[in-house]
């Protein structure tokens, strides 16, 4: 069997179809990744040894560019990964069993698939991506939703004009060109009836909460088995558990000095701090030796040896730090990111900041919350509940559903 993953965005959207990708190779199929052209992800994907197939911008030029996208530019590069799953994916598509598409709204995908004959599916990473009368939707990018509406309902049905706007016509003069019909609601077409889920149950609960046949398979995790760099070994095996912060792919424009007013903050709770540079390059703010700065370094086995994560609230990173039972400091910048945030505060693992910008006094107020002993038994016990078989689950249904599909073999 063969099948192609595509995928766009930054390292959370990138990492678990790759995790995905290794569990179905290592159940038979042959696999290969679409994924933006981005040096770690060839790197990441070299490394597992499963093919990539380069389409769509650098996400990281984009997003840490000195002059980021405009509003202006938003449906030009929509339309550009439009385009791109059209010539691009459907030529990685040839002679695949099936697509799997996630990240950033994958307009197109379900076309090439149509088009191909072969099985689609669409799977997201947080549980309010989907459209439910229980929560809003996430403002597209460029297209805010008028602030005096509040009902949900509406603004899901605002959701469906925006995503039009973004996607609808380059979408329909795509499949024109291929012989398809139009599409009427490209963000319903995109999602299908019986989307996956890709969350933890315990992080991130299904609650029957859309009208939508949703199969939740559990987050898609990578085994990450590369040891710890020397130098960060012997500086966490120097003194007690550090701090960690870090903000992944978050560019950080709005907390220019975040550096320093994280570090301040963690060393007035008496703690030593390491800094992940991430995309926003944060770096030491001065030379004590109670901080330390990494760059993409194995978080499944650091965050075992820290007193704490305070991070950006990306998927990944929240259920990395919640498997390995550390307490969780999370400041939300964008899209899902508060709703994990407030997950890791109703489970009691850790604390919610209020707003994108932290400051010294909102840092500290919420290292108060995550370095308590409370918290760290909560987080302890609440990682004996994170599962781990989410990717082996989603390719055994993936390949199952094939091989129900695939006609008897002639005798």
């Amino acid at each position: 069997m063969r099948v192609l993953l595509t995928t766009y965005g930054s390292r959370g959207d990138v990492e678990p179809v790759v995790g995905l990708a290794v569990q179905l190779r290592a159940l038979g199929a042959e696999v290969r990744v679409c994924a933006p052209p981005d040096e770690e992800f060839t790197r990441l994907l070299a490394g597992v040894g499963v093919p990539l197939v380069p389409f769509g911008r650098s996400v990281r030029a984009l997003v840490t560019a000195a002059t980021p996208p405009s509003a202006a530019d938003v449906p030009r590069l929509a339309a550009e990964l439009v385009a791109a799953r059209f010539d691009t994916v459907a030529a990685a598509a040839e002679g695949c069993d099936a697509l799997v598409a996630t990240g950033l709204m994958p307009a197109g995908a379900r076309s090439v698939a149509e088009k191909l004959g072969i099985r689609y599916v669409y799977a997201c990473f947080h549980p309010f991506e989907l459209p439910s009368p229980h929560y809003p939707p996430s403002p597209r990018p460029g297209r805010p939703f008028p602030p005096e509406v509040t009902d949900n309902r509406v603004l899901w049905d605002l959701d469906v004009q925006s995503v039009n706007a973004l996607y609808g016509e380059a979408l329909n003069t795509h499949r024109a060109s291929i012989g398809l019909p139009p599409v009427d609601n490209v963000r319903d077409h995109v999602f299908t009836d019986r989307p996956w889920l890709a969350a933890d149950p315990t992080l991130g609960p299904w609650q029957e909460l859309t009208n939508l046949d949703v199969v939740q398979t559990g987050a898609w995790i990578l085994p990450d088995e590369r040891p710890l760099p020397a130098e960060l070994v012997a500086f966490l095996d120097a003194g007690t558990p550090p701090v960690y912060v870090g903000f992944g792919s978050m560019p950080m424009r709005a907390s220019k000095d975040v550096a320093e007013v994280a570090v301040e903050a963690i060393r007035a709770q008496g703690r030593r701090a390491l800094v992940g540079r991430g995309w926003a390059d944060l770096a030491l703010i001065d030379d004590q030796d109670d901080c330390f700065a990494v760059d993409e370094v194995n978080h499944q086995a650091l965050f075992g040896r820290v007193a704490a994560v305070v991070h950006h609230g990306g998927a990944g990173t929240t259920t990395t730090a919640a498997r390995a039972g550390a307490p969780q400091m999370v400041v939300p910048q964008i899209v899902d990111q508060p709703y994990w945030a407030g997950r890791v505060a109703e489970l009691g693992i850790g604390a919610a900041h209020d707003g994108p910008t932290p400051t010294f006094e909102s840092l500290s107020a919420g290292l108060e919350v995550a370095l308590t002993p409370e918290t760290r038994a909560r987080a302890k016990a609440v990682a004996g509940t994170i599962r781990t078989d989410g990717a082996t689950v989603a390719a055994k249904l993936l390949l199952d559903a094939i091989s129900r599909e695939a006609p008897p073999m002639s005798a």
